[in-house]
């Protein structure tokens, strides 16, 4: 594979994964935060509802785990592309 196509499988690979990333973000944090918080109120967590739940912790929370996902996924990506950090 030359230089060019190298590079690009690996900026293809880091764009997809920053898009899922931020979709599942969206989706949690505006999703179930805001417009799925109606159909969420029924059910108890900590004492509030699961909406409000998400909308204050649960969003923060997933942003953390997926921090973590990202590094540990793009340590990954350098290595198999060679780009990894000494």
């Amino acid at each position: 594979m030359s230089q060019s196509e190298d590079n690009n499988a690996y900026w293809s690979a880091n764009m997809r994964l920053i898009k899922i990333s931020l979709i599942i973000w969206a989706l949690v944090s505006f999703g179930f935060g805001i417009v799925l918080r109606p159909m969420l109120s029924g059910i108890s967590v900590g004492g509030s509802d699961l909406g409000f739940w998400f909308a204050q912790q649960g969003s923060i929370l997933c942003f953390l785990a997926l921090i973590f996902f990202y590094a540990w996924r793009m340590n990954a990506l350098d290595r198999e592309h060679g780009v990894e950090e000494e």
